[in-house]
Protein backbone atom coordinates (compact mmCIF):
# COMPACT_ATOMS: atom_id res chain seq x y z
CA UNK A 1 0.00 0.00 0.00
CA UNK A 2 2.97 2.35 0.92
CA UNK A 3 4.40 1.82 -2.49
CA UNK A 4 1.49 2.81 -4.22
CA UNK A 5 0.75 5.43 -2.26
CA UNK A 6 4.24 7.03 -3.12
CA UNK A 7 3.63 6.51 -6.54
CA UNK A 8 0.16 8.51 -6.27
CA UNK A 9 2.49 11.26 -4.07
CA UNK A 10 4.99 10.95 -6.98
CA UNK A 11 2.48 11.85 -9.69
CA UNK A 12 0.74 14.43 -7.67
CA UNK A 13 4.35 16.31 -7.61
CA UNK A 14 5.10 15.67 -11.34
CA UNK A 15 1.20 17.27 -12.06
CA UNK A 16 2.15 20.25 -9.34
CA UNK A 17 5.66 20.90 -10.85
CA UNK A 18 4.19 20.73 -14.65
CA UNK A 19 1.21 23.14 -13.51
CA UNK A 20 4.04 25.63 -11.34
CA UNK A 21 6.09 25.21 -14.66
CA UNK A 22 3.18 26.13 -17.21
CA UNK A 23 1.98 28.98 -15.21
CA UNK A 24 5.24 30.52 -15.14
CA UNK A 25 5.11 29.79 -18.78
CA UNK A 26 1.82 31.74 -19.17
CA UNK A 27 3.07 34.15 -16.72
CA UNK A 28 6.10 35.07 -18.20
CA UNK A 29 5.26 34.81 -22.25
CA UNK A 30 1.45 37.17 -21.40
CA UNK A 31 1.31 38.33 -18.21
CA UNK A 32 4.85 39.67 -17.01
CA UNK A 33 6.03 43.13 -18.01
CA UNK A 34 7.12 43.47 -21.21
CA UNK A 35 8.58 46.72 -22.54
CA UNK A 36 11.55 48.90 -23.02
CA UNK A 37 11.40 52.49 -22.92
CA UNK A 38 11.40 54.89 -20.40
CA UNK A 39 8.44 57.29 -21.07
CA UNK A 40 5.21 56.69 -19.88
CA UNK A 41 4.08 55.73 -22.95
CA UNK A 42 5.42 54.42 -26.36
CA UNK A 43 3.77 55.76 -29.53
CA UNK A 44 2.57 53.32 -32.17
CA UNK A 45 1.39 54.18 -35.54
CA UNK A 46 0.07 51.09 -37.90
CA UNK A 47 -0.87 52.15 -41.36
CA UNK A 48 -4.13 50.89 -42.98
CA UNK A 49 -2.51 48.41 -45.75
CA UNK A 50 0.04 46.93 -42.92
CA UNK A 51 -0.25 42.93 -43.12
CA UNK A 52 0.84 41.24 -39.61
CA UNK A 53 4.75 41.30 -40.48
CA UNK A 54 4.60 44.86 -41.37
CA UNK A 55 2.19 45.90 -37.82
CA UNK A 56 4.57 43.22 -35.68
CA UNK A 57 7.84 45.14 -36.99
CA UNK A 58 6.18 48.66 -35.88
CA UNK A 59 5.27 47.68 -32.34
CA UNK A 60 7.60 45.04 -31.54
CA UNK A 61 10.41 48.18 -31.28
CA UNK A 62 8.22 48.80 -27.69
CA UNK A 63 9.22 45.50 -26.41
CA UNK A 64 12.16 43.19 -24.60
CA UNK A 65 11.40 39.82 -25.99
CA UNK A 66 10.07 39.71 -29.14
CA UNK A 67 9.12 35.57 -29.32
CA UNK A 68 6.93 36.28 -26.09
CA UNK A 69 5.08 38.84 -27.82
CA UNK A 70 4.49 36.98 -30.87
CA UNK A 71 3.23 33.93 -29.56
CA UNK A 72 1.04 36.14 -27.59
CA UNK A 73 -0.40 37.86 -30.74
CA UNK A 74 -0.45 34.83 -32.38
CA UNK A 75 -2.59 33.01 -29.46
CA UNK A 76 -5.12 35.81 -29.61
CA UNK A 77 -5.88 35.69 -33.14
CA UNK A 78 -4.74 39.13 -33.09
CA UNK A 79 -2.00 38.00 -36.32
CA UNK A 80 -5.38 37.39 -38.35
CA UNK A 81 -6.85 40.14 -37.90
CA UNK A 82 -4.33 43.35 -37.57
CA UNK A 83 -6.23 47.03 -36.48
CA UNK A 84 -4.59 50.32 -37.93
CA UNK A 85 -4.50 53.49 -36.43
CA UNK A 86 -2.51 54.96 -33.47
CA UNK A 87 -1.75 53.32 -30.47
CA UNK A 88 -0.21 54.00 -26.81
CA UNK A 89 1.90 51.13 -24.91
CA UNK A 90 2.09 51.97 -21.73
CA UNK A 91 5.19 51.70 -20.08
CA UNK A 92 5.31 48.00 -18.29
CA UNK A 93 2.67 46.63 -20.00
CA UNK A 94 2.70 42.60 -20.37
CA UNK A 95 2.87 40.89 -23.67
CA UNK A 96 -1.60 40.37 -23.20
CA UNK A 97 -2.09 44.58 -22.51
CA UNK A 98 0.13 45.31 -25.30
CA UNK A 99 -1.90 43.08 -27.57
CA UNK A 100 -5.08 43.87 -26.04
CA UNK A 101 -4.24 47.66 -26.89
CA UNK A 102 -3.55 46.58 -30.50
CA UNK A 103 -6.95 45.28 -30.86
CA UNK A 104 -8.74 48.01 -29.54
CA UNK A 105 -7.53 51.11 -28.21
CA UNK A 106 -6.81 53.45 -31.86
CA UNK A 107 -6.32 56.95 -30.24
CA UNK A 108 -7.49 60.22 -31.44
CA UNK A 109 -4.82 62.77 -32.59
CA UNK A 110 -4.96 66.46 -32.23
CA UNK A 111 -5.42 67.87 -35.43
CA UNK A 112 -3.99 71.54 -35.70
CA UNK A 113 -3.46 74.06 -38.09
CA UNK A 114 -2.81 77.78 -39.18
CA UNK A 115 -1.31 80.35 -40.75
CA UNK A 116 -1.19 78.73 -43.61
CA UNK A 117 -1.02 80.46 -47.22
CA UNK A 118 -2.63 78.27 -49.89
CA UNK A 119 -4.81 74.89 -49.63
CA UNK A 120 -1.74 73.19 -50.67
CA UNK A 121 -0.01 74.45 -47.78
CA UNK A 122 -3.05 73.10 -45.49
CA UNK A 123 -2.73 69.63 -47.09
CA UNK A 124 0.82 69.39 -46.69
CA UNK A 125 0.73 70.63 -42.89
CA UNK A 126 -2.47 68.04 -41.93
CA UNK A 127 -0.26 65.25 -43.95
CA UNK A 128 2.44 65.58 -41.34
CA UNK A 129 -0.34 64.84 -38.65
CA UNK A 130 -2.70 61.91 -40.25
CA UNK A 131 -1.90 58.61 -42.52
CA UNK A 132 -2.99 60.45 -45.76
CA UNK A 133 -0.47 61.90 -47.89
CA UNK A 134 -0.42 65.67 -48.99
CA UNK A 135 -1.41 64.68 -52.74
CA UNK A 136 -4.59 63.03 -51.30
CA UNK A 137 -5.93 65.67 -48.94
CA UNK A 138 -5.67 68.14 -51.48
CA UNK A 139 -7.40 66.46 -54.16
CA UNK A 140 -10.27 66.08 -51.09
CA UNK A 141 -10.34 69.38 -50.21
CA UNK A 142 -10.69 70.83 -54.04
CA UNK A 143 -13.16 68.32 -55.45
CA UNK A 144 -15.43 69.98 -57.57
CA UNK A 145 -18.27 68.44 -56.25
CA UNK A 146 -17.56 69.54 -52.17
CA UNK A 147 -17.04 73.01 -53.79
CA UNK A 148 -20.02 73.36 -55.50
CA UNK A 149 -22.21 71.93 -52.70
CA UNK A 150 -20.71 74.49 -50.47
CA UNK A 151 -20.84 77.38 -53.00
CA UNK A 152 -17.48 78.49 -53.21
CA UNK A 153 -14.43 78.77 -56.17
CA UNK A 154 -11.26 76.65 -56.04
CA UNK A 155 -9.71 80.40 -55.18
CA UNK A 156 -11.63 80.69 -52.56
CA UNK A 157 -11.42 76.86 -50.59
CA UNK A 158 -9.40 77.61 -48.37
CA UNK A 159 -12.00 79.79 -46.71
CA UNK A 160 -13.66 76.30 -45.74
CA UNK A 161 -10.92 75.95 -42.88
CA UNK A 162 -11.08 77.21 -39.76
CA UNK A 163 -7.80 77.05 -37.78
CA UNK A 164 -8.58 74.99 -34.77
CA UNK A 165 -7.50 71.89 -32.85
CA UNK A 166 -9.34 69.07 -33.62
CA UNK A 167 -9.85 65.40 -32.73
CA UNK A 168 -8.84 63.15 -35.35
CA UNK A 169 -8.31 59.06 -35.90
CA UNK A 170 -4.78 58.98 -37.57
CA UNK A 171 -5.80 56.63 -40.25
CA UNK A 172 -9.03 58.60 -41.09
CA UNK A 173 -9.36 59.08 -44.56
CA UNK A 174 -8.81 62.26 -46.66
CA UNK A 175 -12.41 63.11 -46.97
CA UNK A 176 -13.53 62.19 -43.59
CA UNK A 177 -11.03 64.43 -42.27
CA UNK A 178 -12.58 67.25 -45.01
CA UNK A 179 -15.65 66.56 -43.71
CA UNK A 180 -14.72 67.19 -40.04
CA UNK A 181 -13.08 70.38 -40.69
CA UNK A 182 -16.26 71.70 -42.79
CA UNK A 183 -18.33 70.53 -40.17
CA UNK A 184 -17.08 73.15 -37.85
CA UNK A 185 -16.88 75.33 -40.35
CA UNK A 186 -20.44 75.07 -40.84
CA UNK A 187 -21.11 75.32 -36.88
CA UNK A 188 -19.29 78.46 -36.91
CA UNK A 189 -21.15 80.06 -39.83
CA UNK A 190 -24.53 80.10 -37.68
CA UNK A 191 -26.88 81.99 -38.42
CA UNK A 192 -26.19 84.79 -36.36
CA UNK A 193 -22.44 84.74 -37.58
CA UNK A 194 -24.08 84.86 -41.27
CA UNK A 195 -26.83 88.02 -39.71
CA UNK A 196 -23.22 89.63 -39.02
CA UNK A 197 -21.13 89.50 -42.37
CA UNK A 198 -24.54 90.41 -43.87
CA UNK A 199 -24.59 93.82 -42.22
CA UNK A 200 -21.34 94.66 -43.56
CA UNK A 201 -22.51 93.53 -47.14
CA UNK A 202 -20.20 90.35 -47.07
CA UNK A 203 -20.67 86.56 -47.35
CA UNK A 204 -19.46 83.81 -45.04
CA UNK A 205 -16.48 83.63 -47.69
CA UNK A 206 -15.93 87.19 -48.53
CA UNK A 207 -15.93 88.13 -44.50
CA UNK A 208 -13.08 85.10 -44.14
CA UNK A 209 -10.64 86.79 -47.14
CA UNK A 210 -11.03 90.21 -45.65
CA UNK A 211 -10.53 88.51 -42.03
CA UNK A 212 -6.68 87.29 -43.94
CA UNK A 213 -5.95 90.38 -44.74
CA UNK A 214 -6.53 91.77 -41.46
CA UNK A 215 -4.64 88.98 -39.73
CA UNK A 216 -1.38 89.59 -41.93
CA UNK A 217 -2.20 93.34 -41.49
CA UNK A 218 -1.82 93.35 -37.65
CA UNK A 219 -0.52 90.93 -35.17
CA UNK A 220 -2.19 92.68 -32.15
CA UNK A 221 -5.67 91.55 -31.45
CA UNK A 222 -6.77 94.38 -29.62
CA UNK A 223 -6.01 96.62 -32.94
CA UNK A 224 -8.03 94.09 -35.32
CA UNK A 225 -11.30 95.26 -35.12
CA UNK A 226 -10.28 98.78 -35.58
CA UNK A 227 -8.16 97.58 -38.62
CA UNK A 228 -11.16 95.93 -40.22
CA UNK A 229 -13.12 99.19 -40.21
CA UNK A 230 -10.73 100.59 -42.15
CA UNK A 231 -11.03 98.36 -45.15
CA UNK A 232 -14.48 97.93 -44.24
CA UNK A 233 -15.35 102.25 -44.77
CA UNK A 234 -12.73 101.45 -48.46
CA UNK A 235 -14.77 98.58 -49.51
CA UNK A 236 -18.24 100.47 -49.14
CA UNK A 237 -16.71 104.02 -50.95
CA UNK A 238 -15.60 101.75 -53.61
CA UNK A 239 -11.97 102.49 -52.65
CA UNK A 240 -8.92 100.44 -53.21
CA UNK A 241 -8.03 98.40 -50.10
CA UNK A 242 -4.20 99.30 -50.97
CA UNK A 243 -3.15 96.52 -48.21
CA UNK A 244 0.28 95.63 -48.19
CA UNK A 245 -0.53 91.90 -47.33
CA UNK A 246 -1.81 91.37 -50.97
CA UNK A 247 1.21 92.37 -52.72
CA UNK A 248 3.78 90.24 -50.82
CA UNK A 249 1.08 87.15 -51.83
CA UNK A 250 1.12 88.30 -55.27
CA UNK A 251 4.62 88.31 -55.57
CA UNK A 252 5.03 85.33 -53.78
CA UNK A 253 2.08 83.48 -56.12
CA UNK A 254 3.74 85.24 -59.22
CA UNK A 255 7.36 84.25 -58.18
CA UNK A 256 6.02 80.18 -57.03
CA UNK A 257 7.94 80.65 -54.30
CA UNK A 258 5.72 80.75 -50.99
CA UNK A 259 8.71 80.05 -48.66
CA UNK A 260 10.61 83.35 -49.58
CA UNK A 261 10.69 86.17 -46.84
CA UNK A 262 9.59 90.10 -47.59
CA UNK A 263 10.07 92.31 -45.48
CA UNK A 264 9.39 95.34 -47.13
CA UNK A 265 7.07 96.21 -49.86
CA UNK A 266 8.81 98.32 -52.48
CA UNK A 267 7.09 100.36 -54.96
CA UNK A 268 7.96 98.28 -57.95
CA UNK A 269 6.15 95.61 -56.08
CA UNK A 270 2.40 97.59 -56.03
CA UNK A 271 3.38 97.07 -60.24
CA UNK A 272 2.48 93.24 -60.01
CA UNK A 273 -0.08 92.39 -62.14
CA UNK A 274 -1.97 90.03 -60.49
CA UNK A 275 -5.96 90.06 -59.35
CA UNK A 276 -4.45 89.76 -55.42
CA UNK A 277 -2.84 93.12 -55.70
CA UNK A 278 -5.70 95.47 -54.00
CA UNK A 279 -3.14 98.62 -55.47
CA UNK A 280 -4.23 97.70 -58.72
CA UNK A 281 -8.08 96.18 -58.14
CA UNK A 282 -10.67 97.41 -56.43
CA UNK A 283 -12.76 94.90 -53.71
CA UNK A 284 -11.26 91.65 -52.39
CA UNK A 285 -8.64 89.31 -53.71
CA UNK A 286 -10.44 86.42 -55.24
CA UNK A 287 -9.39 84.35 -52.23
CA UNK A 288 -7.79 83.99 -48.52
CA UNK A 289 -4.27 84.90 -48.30
CA UNK A 290 -3.90 82.88 -45.21
CA UNK A 291 -5.61 81.35 -42.76
CA UNK A 292 -7.02 83.86 -40.65
CA UNK A 293 -7.36 83.71 -36.35
CA UNK A 294 -10.84 83.13 -35.70
CA UNK A 295 -10.85 86.62 -33.25
CA UNK A 296 -9.81 88.29 -36.69
CA UNK A 297 -12.86 87.11 -38.44
CA UNK A 298 -14.86 88.25 -35.65
CA UNK A 299 -12.93 91.84 -35.94
CA UNK A 300 -14.32 91.73 -39.44
CA UNK A 301 -17.90 90.80 -38.09
CA UNK A 302 -18.29 93.17 -35.23
CA UNK A 303 -15.64 95.90 -36.73
CA UNK A 304 -14.83 99.28 -34.70
CA UNK A 305 -17.39 101.91 -35.97
CA UNK A 306 -15.18 105.19 -37.14
CA UNK A 307 -14.56 107.47 -40.05
CA UNK A 308 -10.70 106.10 -40.68
CA UNK A 309 -9.71 104.88 -44.17
CA UNK A 310 -5.43 105.05 -43.69
CA UNK A 311 -3.24 103.51 -41.04
CA UNK A 312 0.25 103.53 -41.10
CA UNK A 313 3.29 101.48 -39.03
CA UNK A 314 3.41 103.78 -35.59
CA UNK A 315 7.32 103.62 -34.86
CA UNK A 316 6.46 104.91 -31.42
CA UNK A 317 4.01 102.16 -30.62
CA UNK A 318 5.71 99.46 -32.47
CA UNK A 319 3.51 96.82 -33.74
CA UNK A 320 0.49 99.23 -33.74
CA UNK A 321 -0.64 101.62 -35.92
CA UNK A 322 -1.50 105.28 -36.42
CA UNK A 323 -5.16 105.88 -38.24
CA UNK A 324 -6.39 108.71 -40.04
CA UNK A 325 -9.68 109.89 -41.49
CA UNK A 326 -7.82 112.22 -44.21
CA UNK A 327 -5.30 111.71 -47.06
CA UNK A 328 -3.45 114.46 -45.70
CA UNK A 329 -3.13 113.80 -41.98
CA UNK A 330 -2.02 110.08 -43.64
CA UNK A 331 0.52 111.47 -45.88
CA UNK A 332 2.38 112.79 -42.56
CA UNK A 333 2.30 109.81 -40.68
CA UNK A 334 3.33 108.44 -43.18
CA UNK A 335 6.16 110.56 -43.90
CA UNK A 336 7.42 110.38 -40.54
CA UNK A 337 7.28 106.10 -40.66
CA UNK A 338 9.89 107.02 -43.86
CA UNK A 339 11.96 109.17 -42.21
CA UNK A 340 11.85 106.50 -39.20
CA UNK A 341 13.14 103.94 -41.90
CA UNK A 342 15.83 105.98 -43.37
CA UNK A 343 17.30 106.95 -39.62
CA UNK A 344 17.26 103.36 -38.93
CA UNK A 345 18.55 101.68 -42.34
CA UNK A 346 15.58 99.54 -42.58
Amino acid sequence: MNKYRKIILGVVLVGLLFMAGFAYKVYTTFLSPNTNFESETYEVFIPSDADYNKAFLIFADAVEDRDALHQTAVRKKYHENVKAGRFLIKKGSSNNDIINTLRSGNTPVKVRFNNQERIEDLAGRLAAQVEPDSLSLLKAFTDSTFLNEAGVSREEALTLFLPNTYDSYWNTTATSLRDKLYSYHQQYWNENRRSLASKQRLSPSQAYILASIVHKETAMKDERARVAGVYLNRLKKNIKLDADPTVIYAKKKKDGDFNQIIKQVLYKHLEIDSEYNTYKNAGLPPGPIVTPDIDAINAVLQPENHDYFYFVADVQNFGYHKFAKTLTQHNINAAAYRRWIKRNNK
